[in-house]
């Protein structure tokens, strides 16, 4: 059983204190970016919330620290599901429509 998918939330920002929303259970995830809308991420997982939090997010420089000029401003969505069996079927399901959409707009 798959739900809703949620509102599009902005990404936290390393340093700022802010904290992801995001169910601790299977389900999907789509990352974007906030001004073109572009594709950054998306996956069928375990843990919503933890796959999140791990997602690398910009460039590291040479010292180890994540330039923060560079960190692109992102926003994410989530879906919680029963399962990641489920998840995971959901996922190929929108992998398909894209695809068949993408593959008649071209």
């Amino acid at each position: 059983m798959i739900s809703t998918w949620s509102e599009w939330k902005r990404y936290p920002r390393a340093g700022r204190g802010e904290n992801l929303e995001a169910p601790i259970t299977p389900g999907i995830y789509e990352v974007r970016v906030a001004g073109t809308g572009a594709l950054h991420s998306f996956g069928a997982v375990d843990n919503v919330a933890q796959a999140l939090a791990l997602l690398t997010i910009g460039s590291k420089s040479w010292f180890g620290r994540r330039d923060p000029e560079i960190t692109p401003d992102l926003e994410y969505r989530t879906c919680a599901t029963s399962s990641r069996a489920a998840a995971k079927a959901a996922a190929e399901r929108m992998i398909g429509r894209r695809e068949t959409y993408m593959s008649g707009a071209a």
